[in-house]
């Protein structure tokens, strides 16, 4: 099982590089060679070194971020030239969202929302990713985190990771680690893979059960980047590769029923997102009006 999961690891990453490669508009195949060097390296360093598994973690998780960081440079580098040119500019990600809260409650992320689809408009892959960074390295992600990390801890779900400080720091770095992997798996790699928008976008109308049933069955429809409806393969495999991976770092839960357990929990939190997402606006309105009451009297 964990030869299978370095496996995974690492063909995840080669996965990951060909896919930012293909957006950067570069040499894919010289990047490729070169970072997936850099990956076997660092593997191979972990194994020989006999580290506890809690550090494949680590090195998962840097990698993640340096893999992120890169793609950002190069593409950068790549488009310069170009954009620099370009008669008139397109807006930019950023300049093209429109006005919505970055937080649900104030902590839960909410990047990934949209309006509506009117005047549609598709990701680029670098879009994508963005979006999968924002919401991995949101504070309102590590609050979550560290509240699944309190709840494995008060539950002893892992037994191996200990008691104590100790226990709840590895508790802690699992359970960013699956938001994270999560995220990207689901936000950006399958997306962009698949040509599927990682977007929710918000019903709005209509009656309530309508509109709760439109944000479930999100999880299991979306849309593709021509617009048109598709089944949600970025969601279903890239939470399933999220806990493949996990397995990795869970020494404790490497069974088949307990990998269906966190997939189907991972599903269910990803559900409530989209619920709350949807009807955010409609309590935001609700709160205002009840200050804006208080403050009158």
């Amino acid at each position: 099982m964990v030869i299978a999961s370095r496996a995974w690891i690492f063909g995840v990453f080669r996965l990951c590089n060909l896919i930012w490669m293909r957006g950067c508009g570069i040499d894919s195949m010289r990047c490729h060679v070169t970072k997936t060097a850099q990956i076997r390296r660092a593997g191979s360093l972990f194994i020989e070194a006999g580290l506890p598994r809690v550090s494949l973690f680590a090195v998962l998780f840097a990698l993640t971020c340096s893999a992120s960081l890169s793609f950002g440079q190069e593409l950068t580098a790549a488009t310069t030239s170009d954009s620099a040119s370009a008669a008139p500019q397109t807006p930019t990600f950023a300049e093209a969202i429109p006005p919505e809260s970055k937080r649900i409650f104030g902590f839960i992320p909410n990047y990934r929302t949209w309006p509506s689809r009117t005047n549609y408009k598709p990701l680029s892959a670098k879009e994508k990713f963005e979006i999968a960074r924002q919401d991995s390295f949101d504070r309102g992600t590590v609050v979550l985190a560290a509240a699944f990390a309190a709840d494995a801890q008060l539950t002893n779900a892992n037994p191996s990771f200990g008691e104590g400080a100790k226990g709840y720091a590895h508790n802690f770095g699992t359970s960013y680690g699956d938001f994270v992997i999560g995220n990207y798996m689901s936000e950006a790699v399958f997306p962009t893979l698949l040509h599927q928008d990682p977007r929710y976008f918000r019903r709005g109308i209509g009656s309530g059960a309508s509109r709760l049933g439109y944000a479930v069955g999100q999880i299991f429809w979306t849309h593709t980047d021509s617009d048109r409806t598709q089944f949600n393969y970025s969601e279903i495999l890239g939470n399933s590769t999220a806990v493949a991976v996990s397995n990795a770092y869970y020494p404790d839960q490497r069974s088949v029923s307990n990998s269906a357990m966190k997939l189907g929990m991972q599903l269910g939190v990803d559900m409530a997102s989209n619920v709350l997402k949807e009807f955010w606006p409609d309590v935001s309105r609700k709160f205002r009006k009840h200050r804006q009451q208080v403050a009158g009297n």
